[in-house]
């Protein structure tokens, strides 16, 4: 088996690397980016100094860079914090550039900053490579020989339009993202529902975890910052809440292979709509009368959702815990550190690179050198690839740009396209963002002011050496950077599946024990997405990392079929079918606890007692399997794990 993964394993990474995410396009971000940074050019040109309006332009780019779906209030949050971390940031870059003596030592700093602060959530760890992308830019700008405040002033100008363009329909559209998600979750069930195999099935079933997370997410993080005017939050986290036992049934029935009636899947099509206009929702069918217990639970579970559930607030957690929060994860979360010291070194021996290029502005070195080592973005080694391939073809855009004597209202109409671009790229692929915002940057940094062919090589040039100071040292000579790291996740992911196991398969009388289930399903199930996030980040490299990602993506599937069959299992309790024994129940959650001690301890799992019931015999038969494919993989593609089992406690925090 381990041969034949060696010889797919190749092929594997690299089409893994190409591949984009299947998401529908972002039109309105795409929108609001073309708005952002092209209209600051055309009104500089309009005025006659196109060079003026690419300054402005540039303080737009920090909104588009960190702009995300969500709540409003999470993503003024989040634009506020970026805007201002690259505002910072460059006002530091404009002081220091030209001056090597005080820009690298500052440069290394910032970078290390960058790194730490990434450890306080997604964030934070936004304005922080925000902060960090800023102050190297900032660092060129001496070069223009305008006055610093001059600078600083034309930045501030686009941020503060940038950021009013990004928030402007917030008065009549406050909830609309969270009203979106909500009813994202009945379309995926329709078309879970309505899936004719299991392969179409299983792809519609990650969907719809995906679907909830979001969801939660969202409305979770909305409330927590309301104060009191939270009726149409709590409506909709309440209406979320009901749906539990609707989606549970949902995933029992396909589980067992059956496809939902066709009145059930126009109910949730017709749900989906009103939730999204805010409508009444539609009576639920009635169920038939030789209903099974699955199918009686499903019909059971539509008649809920109308009646939504109460929940509990959330409770502002104090700045002063959330500061004590990070604080605990830099000093026992070692991982951070080594992200920062990696970060730096690189960042260094970049600043040092580019003193000895004999090209003017080679801060281009250092930029890529930040983004691509960045910490919580994925494979280092796809990243440095991508962003290669991405500004190959950027720099090419570039050149046919200066072919065609681009000026004037062309070089809007350019920006206009690469700002939609990066749009695009930055929920489909990375090499695509890397594509159009490299072309970008030119244009609003260096174009507009010099027009000279000079400019495209050296940015050719600079990035070339930025991914391959990246590889060379932040991947190939750096320790454990392609040790394996999914096993130590994919043991989290068994503890998460061990708890629901043990709360999923008994009966739960009172609605705490209901909610105390619900909430042990959607942690099991969102671990398990969380898995196969990481299996994708790290699938893309050809080392043993790579190697062992594909080993293990038999055992992920494996685990997801569980969850399934104990969701089947538990929606049958209550509607005829008795719950398992408390002694069989033990001996599930046994064997699953000895299968994440076998990963932790590299080790083949040990032959385990199963029940003998008619009732688990799925859940039994799936716990089989994947004892089957841990046992499968090569030893040697699984080791070593020791590196991870030490920083466990950090994999479960992030």
């Amino acid at each position: 088996m381990s041969t034949t993964r060696r010889e797919i394993a190749a092929p594997h990474w690299l089409v893994q690397l190409l591949r984009s995410t299947p998401v529908p396009i972002p039109w309105n971000m795409v929108a609001r980016a073309v708005v952002a940074l092209a209209v600051p050019l055309a009104v500089g040109y309009a005025l006659g100094d196109i060079g003026v309006g690419a300054l402005v332009s540039t303080g737009a780019l920090p909104t588009v860079l960190s702009e995300s779906a969500g709540p409003y209030r999470y993503r003024a949050r989040r634009l506020g914090g970026a805007t201002a971390a690259a505002g910072l940031g460059y006002f530091a870059g404009l002081i220091t550039g030209g001056i090597p003596a005080a820009s690298i030592p500052v440069v290394v700093g910032v970078a290390a900053v960058s790194a730490l602060i990434s450890a306080a959530g997604s964030n934070a760890s936004v304005a922080g490579l925000q902060m960090f992308v800023f102050y190297v830019l900032g660092t060129g700008q001496h070069v223009t020989g305008l006055r610093v405040e001059v600078l600083l002033g034309y930045f501030c100008a686009g941020a503060a339009w940038s950021l009013l363009i990004a928030l402007a329909t917030w008065t009549f559209r406050a909830t609309s993202p969270e009203r979106g998600a909500v009813a994202h979750v009945y379309v995926e069930l329709a078309a879970m529902l309505s899936a004719t195999d299991e392969a179409t099935s299983r792809v519609a079933r990650h969907q719809l975890t995906t679907a909830m997370n979001t969801a939660y997410d969202r409305l979770l993080t909305a409330r927590s910052w309301l104060s009191g005017r939270d009726a149409t939050y709590r409506q909709l986290l309440n209406l979320l809440s009901a749906s539990t036992p609707a989606v549970e049934a949902s995933v029992a029935m396909v589980n067992a292979g059956r496809r939902a009636p066709d009145d059930v899947i126009d109910h949730f099509i017709a749900t989906s709509a009103a939730v999204l206009a805010n409508q009444e929702l539609p009576e639920p069918p009635e169920a038939p009368e030789d209903a099974d217990p699955v199918l009686a639970a499903l019909y059971a579970g539509l008649a809920r959702i109308g009646k939504g559930d109460n929940r509990k607030r959330r409770e502002i957690q104090p700045w002063h815990k959330r500061l004590r929060g990070w604080a605990g994860s830099l000093v026992s979360g070692p991982l951070t550190w080594f992200a920062a010291l990696r970060l730096t070194l690189c960042v260094a021996i970049a600043e040092v690179v580019a003193l000895l290029v004999p090209f003017e502005r080679s801060y281009w070195i250092t930029l890529t050198v930040g983004i691509v080592l960045k910490p919580d973005f994925g494979s280092v080694f796809g990243r440095a690839v991508l962003r290669g391939i991405g500004t190959v073809i950027g720099v090419g855009i570039g050149a046919a740009v200066l072919a065609a004597g681009g000026e004037g209202w062309l070089l809007v109409l350019l920006i206009a396209v690469f700002a939609g671009g990066v749009a695009v790229g930055k929920v489909r692929n990375y090499g695509i963002l890397s594509a159009f915002v490299t072309p970008l940057i030119i244009l609003q940094m260096d174009l507009a002011s010099t027009g000279s062919w000079d400019v495209v090589l050296a940015r050719l040039v600079d990035t070339v050496l930025g991914c391959a100071i990246v590889l060379l040292f932040g991947y190939l000579l750096w320790p454990g950077s392609r040790r394996p790291q999914v096993g130590g996740r994919l043991a989290d992911s068994l503890d998460s599946l061990v708890r629901y196991v043990d709360k999923g398969l008994v009966l739960a009388p009172s609605g705490e024990a209901r909610l105390e289930r619900s909430r042990a399903r959607r942690r099991a199930y969102r671990a398990l997405a969380d898995l196969r996030t990481a299996f994708q980040q790290v699938v893309v490299e050809p080392s043993a990392a790579g190697r062992q990602a594909v080993a293990w993506w038999p055992v992920i599937a494996g685990l997801e079929r569980v969850a399934d069959a104990v969701t089947e299992v538990g929606v049958t309790l209550g509607r005829g079918a008795p719950a398992p024994g408390e002694a069989d129940i033990a001996l599930l959650t046994a064997a699953l606890a000895e299968l994440a001690a076998a990963v932790r301890e590299e080790r083949d799992p040990a032959e385990m007692p199963m029940p003998d019931s008619a009732q688990l015999s799925g859940v039994v038969d799936q716990i089989g399997a994947a004892f089957d494919a841990v046992r499968g993989p090569d030893l040697v593609e699984r080791a070593p794990l020791r590196l991870v089992r030490r920083f466990l406690p950090y994999h479960r925090r992030a």
